[in-house]
């Protein structure tokens, strides 16, 4: 029986049983080793490499002065240049804080001289410093990439490294640190980067909001249950990871609703009162016409105000239900008197002033108002502010689900 022929050389392990057998799986397993496409444009890329420049440049020149012409001494130790990737091309991740190049490199360095004395083999000095320089820089939340390469360099730098002992942390680690550390800060702010990145102390400081923050799809609290499901260290603050969860679905909202105006969706056949109108009159045209919110206009049917549901639970204080009925009766019935303490009309309870819309406002600009702002219906207006319709939860929910229906055939 002759022999099958074997090809003489396979890139990688292939079984008999492996689905890589045509040359499309093939190529299609190998475009998985393809790069990402960087979504930044060719001015931030040159800002990010020169900016390197100058922080290698200078954090060199300065390092010159501090070792003798004759020394063998590093002006200079080669992780900084890992450490001017993070700080110049990537300066909104928390691996190019502050804390996490400048904490991260001394521990490492540290770490490492004491590897580079406590252990006679190199090999396990190097893979203990490295090791071990990880698990501190977890507590001390602190980790920097580049500082795995600062340990190794205090084991395996040479006799120069080995005789500064643990003067290698002042010198050359400490002064190299610093220097770059700084030149990053301001380069990166004079060229409109936001460095170092302050956002969580900001958020945590701020004054609370008077009003409710608009809901959003993704919430604080299935942000923070999916990273700790993830439980992998991110190279993205939690900040920003917030943030591009919030512009995709703005995006995809302006997708849908992008070219949809106010005017479209828009309830035409509006019942408005206005500030004189009783509150009993406006109680029953609210329960004839089975509408939330009446717009309060003047005699030029501009917007004053909006008398709402919650306006009148929160005057007649209906927040027990206790009584329900006959406080509300006790509330809207006139008192007779011309001059009297309990509101009459509706302009004594309506909010004031309201939040309006032009007829041409793009519909996604009101789904922030009507899904946790404090409005649940918003008056439109044409350009001279008259009012001409008004806005609820239920047109966007309609218009939603008539385009869906509309994709979907």
């Amino acid at each position: 029986m002759a022999a099958t022929a074997r090809p003489a050389f396979l890139p990688f392990p292939c079984s008999p049983g492996s689905s890589l057998k045509t040359p499309a799986s093939l190529l299609a397993f190998l475009s998985g080793f393809l790069p990402d496409q960087q979504r930044v444009n060719g001015v931030e890329r040159l800002r990010a490499g020169f900016g390197a420049l100058l922080g290698i440049l200078a954090t060199a020149l300065l390092g010159r002065l501090f070792v003798d012409a004759d020394a063998a001494l590093p002006w200079i130790i080669a992780p900084m240049g890992a450490s001017a990737v993070l700080l110049f091309a990537v300066p909104a991740s928390p691996l190019a804080q502050p804390w996490a190049m400048l904490g991260g490199n001394l521990v490492a360095a540290a770490v490492g001289v004491t590897c580079a004395h406590g252990f006679p083999a190199p090999a396990v000095a190097a893979a203990a410093a490295v090791s071990v320089a990880i698990g501190l820089m977890f507590v001390l939340r602190c980790i920097h990439p580049p500082a795995g390469a600062v340990a190794l360099t205090a084991v395996v730098g040479g006799p120069a490294i080995h005789d500064m002992g643990y003067g290698f942390i002042v010198y050359p680690v400490l002064l190299n640190s610093l220097c770059l550390l700084l030149l990053a800060m301001l380069y990166n702010r004079a060229t409109g980067r936001e460095y170092p990145q302050r956002k969580a102390v900001i958020a945590a400081t701020a004054p609370a909001p008077a009003a409710p923050a608009p809901r959003q799809g993704v919430s604080e609290q299935d942000l923070d249950a999916v990273l700790d499901e993830y439980n992998q260290v991110l190279d993205i603050s939690r900040e920003d990871l917030r943030d591009l969860f919030m512009r995709a679905e703005a995006h995809a909202y302006r997708r849908r609703f992008g070219t949809v105006r106010c005017h479209e969706v828009m309830t035409r056949e509006v019942v408005a009162v206005e500030y004189g109108t009783l509150l009993e009159d406006a109680w029953a045209l609210m329960r004839a016409h089975h509408v939330k919110a009446l717009p309060v206009v003047n005699r030029a049917r501009r917007v004053i105000g909006i008398l709402t549901l919650a306006d009148f639970m929160r005057q007649a204080d209906l927040t027990v239900y206790r009584g329900f009925d006959d406080r509300l009766r006790d509330f809207i019935r006139r008192s007779g008197r011309s001059h009297a303490d309990k509101a009459e009309v509706a302009g004594q309870i309506m909010s004031a002033p309201a939040q309006t819309a032009n007829e041409n406002t793009p519909v996604v600009e009101l789904i922030a108002l009507l899904g946790g702002a404090g409005h649940s219906h918003v008056p439109i207006v044409d350009d001279d502010g008259r009012l001409t319709g008004i806005v609820a939860p239920r047109d966007l929910i309609a218009e939603f689900y008539q385009g869906r229906l509309a994709a979907a055939a």
